[in-house]
């Protein structure tokens, strides 16, 4: 498992290929001035000033000017690509951690920490400041690094075997000091996380701490971890000034040596002034402090960058770890993914009276039952027990013969998709929304999921899926909302879907189409009914009532179910055979009229 951190900045990389070869290209173009500097200078001399023809030489200085505006020009287009690298960086990584969080926020709901989370959080800040700040450093001493080092080999070979290789060797001890720094960034920053989690603990449990008269203990406790941080800093400046003078003595040889030589490099190559002058230009005014700065870039903002990114990987899954549970094996270990309740009671509180008592009931794979009762009987309190979002005082909730405690919590959340009443459509692009649980859905699957639940005319009415919606994007109502959440359940890998009354802001006829979309669809469907019509529609049907429930089809229950029948009891025949013919059912239930009647919300 890769834990330096480095691979997270790769695959970003990699998923911003255009990006990244527009952005090398101006930034080849911004180093021009540093690659013909030289070359210009040489021949303004050579070929100008000491030649006697000032005008050639002005017209190369002239030259030179005009590369200047070149690379000024290039540094100017450079910041939109800046941008549309580092944003998304930001982005991802901060969904990254917020996932990792969650996952354990769920996993391990009375392990986690709100203070460690929102530092880590805070690490996709850091790391959006630190990239910003290496492509805006880094990235030029990069290439002026080497231009430079072509427009001095290009102008005098003899030159660049002289001066180059104490350069190089500087940069090779500078290079091998890093890796020790990197240990010693790395403690500073951890030795902050402590101080900020010692601190906040402390704060946090004031009362106590003065309570049991630990003040002193508490202190010292923080203070220990502060000299530790400031044992850890010292050695990082020992490091980082060994560094600095490695750099200082290998910077100011080369062009030390090339003065020493110019006589016998005049006399012996055949050089000019002209050419003296250009490379000890190209050493004096590009190479050594490109040099420098890139170094201290690296050993400071660099080594940072590298101990956030191992944080950030450190705190989150690793693509191999996200693979290895994989829907696909997962589902696999399922075997059938059944859901079923087993003497299953819940209340809200040790002293509350049960919600639900000594409920048994098994949904088959593939099935589509609907769950009715009156407002406050308990309705979305099963659905979110049967989701695990809740847990029962007793019994069990099973998927695929598993409880749902003992499987994975990122298992569960891939299996089972509850869409609740209110529907949440994030900031961002409508595409965005729909593939938020299938974020590689190929077009197909987008445009399939869109057609079946409705959301067609709204895609083509707004301009297409990567339109903005939100805050500052395009407003929508709240059955627009709906539809959107409905297609990204229909879209995702969920073998079980549960709609908490996540239509009750469509009409009729739209409902009754989102359901048959879900029902037609690969596995198992829970509707928590709003309207009558969806559990005339449903293959079988719970009714809750005070303290019982009964289960059964839609036609067994009007008979059977005296609570049933009287919720079903108010209906107008001719509108419900009307809608009906509009919307067809089960064949074991179209023989039943299916009423108009609302119910209440729960």
């Amino acid at each position: 498992m890769n834990r330096s951190g480095w691979h997270l900045l790769v695959e970003h990389v990699r998923r911003q290929r255009s990006t990244t070869v527009r952005l090398a290209g101006w930034s080849a173009l911004e180093a021009l001035p540093a690659m013909a500097s030289g070359a210009l200078l040489a021949r303004a001399l050579d070929q100008g000033f000491l030649a006697q023809r000032p005008l050639a030489g002005l017209g190369w200085l002239t030259g030179f000017a005009l590369t200047m505006l070149i690379g000024a020009f290039a540094t100017r287009q450079m910041f939109p690509h800046l941008a549309a690298t580092v944003e998304p960086l930001r982005d991802a990584l901060l969904h990254r951690l917020v996932d990792a969080r969650l996952t354990t926020a769920v996993a391990h709901p009375d392990g986690t920490d709100a203070a460690d989370a929102a530092r880590l959080t805070n690490l996709a800040e850091d790391t959006r400041r630190l990239v910003t700040a290496l492509l805006r450093t880094l990235r030029p001493l990069v290439f002026k690094l080497l231009a430079a080092l072509i427009g001095v080999t290009a102008l005098a070979p003899a030159v660049a075997l002289l001066t180059l290789p104490p350069l190089l060797l500087a940069l090779m001890l500078s290079t091998a000091l890093l890796s020790a720094a990197a240990r010693r960034q790395r403690a500073v920053l951890l030795g902050e996380e402590e101080i900020a989690r010692i601190a906040g603990t402390t704060v946090a449990s004031i009362r106590d701490v003065l309570a049991c008269a630990a003040d002193q203990r508490a202190l010292a406790h923080i203070d220990r971890a502060i000299e530790a941080h400031a044992r850890s800093a010292a050695r990082l400046a020992w490091f980082v000034s060994l560094r600095t003078l490695i750099i200082t003595i290998g910077g100011h040889l080369p062009p030390l040596a090339l003065l020493a030589a110019a006589p016998w490099l005049v006399s012996h190559h055949s050089l000019t002034t002209g050419q003296i002058i250009g490379a000890l230009s190209y050493l004096s005014a590009t190479l050594v402090p490109a040099l420098s700065s890139l170094v201290a870039t690296i050993g400071s903002r660099g080594l940072e960058l590298g101990v956030v990114l191992r944080r950030i990987s450190e705190a989150t899954p690793s693509t191999a770890e996200c693979n290895s549970e994989a829907p696909s094996e997962r589902s696999r270990g399922l075997h059938a993914p059944d859901l079923s309740l087993h003497d299953l009671t819940f209340a809200y509180g040790p002293h509350a009276a049960p919600v639900l008592q000594h409920v048994d009931l098994k949904v088959p794979h593939g099935d589509h039952l609907a769950i009715v009762g009156a407002s406050g009987i308990g309705k979305s309190t099963l659905a979110q027990l049967l989701a695990g979002t809740q847990r029962p005082q007793s019994g069990h909730v099973l998927l695929g013969g598993t409880a749902l405690t003992e499987l994975p919590a990122h298992t569960v959340r891939t299996a089972i998709a509850v869409i609740p009443q209110q529907a949440y459509v994030f900031s961002g692009t409508l595409r965005e929304n729909i593939t938020y649980l299938n974020p590689q859905a190929p077009e197909p699957d987008i445009a399939a999921s869109v057609d079946a639940v409705g959301l067609r005319p709204l895609v083509e009415r707004i301009g297409g899926y990567d339109v903005q919606l939100g805050p500052e994007g395009h407003q929508l109502s709240s059955g627009e909302r709906q539809l959107i959440t409905l297609a990204r359940a229909h879209l995702s890998p969920a073998s079980i879907v549960i709609l908490d009354e996540a239509t009750c802001h469509l009409d009729p006829l739209a409902e009754a189409r989102a359901e048959r979309a879900f029902a037609a669809r690969p596995g198992t469907l829970i509707v928590i009914a709003h309207r009558l019509t969806s559990a005339a529609r449903a293959r079988r049907v719970l009714v809750l009532s005070e303290g019982s429930y009964a289960f059964g089809t839609h036609a067994q229950l009007v008979r059977d179910s005296a609570h049933y029948a009287d919720l079903v009891g108010h209906f107008d025949a001719a509108h419900m055979r009307k809608e009906a013919a509009v919307s067809p059912c089960q064949p074991a239930v179209c023989a039943v009229q299916e009423p108009s009647v609302a119910l209440g919300k729960s």
